[in-house]
């Protein structure tokens, strides 16, 4: 499913037209990245957790050189299901 199948299905769930549909997701999705990017994370009671992990830098090498690269650290978002989205998965 792409974001234009999503809009859609989420307006023919809540009786939304598409267009109120998309904005709703947009501002969901911006609300999600806003709250990661202040270091914060979103629990979403049933459905999961979204929260930001931190990586530290390493020292890698080139796979075609073999030269020792550095890695520079980084932070990543993570999604951890809820037990309603595990239980809805693995019927």
């Amino acid at each position: 499913m792409n974001k234009n199948e999503l809009i859609a299905k989420v307006a023919e769930e809540s009786g939304l037209t598409k267009g109120d549909a998309g904005e709703a997701l947009e501002a969901t999705l911006n609300a999600i990245m806003a709250e990661l990017a202040s270091g914060g994370d979103v629990r979403l009671v049933g459905f999961g957790t979204f929260s930001v992990s931190a990586r530290k830098a390493t020292t890698g090498r080139d796979p075609r050189t073999g030269k020792a690269i550095e890695i520079k650290a980084s932070k990543n978002a993570k999604f951890k299901a809820g037990k309603a989205f595990k239980d809805a998965v693995n019927v």
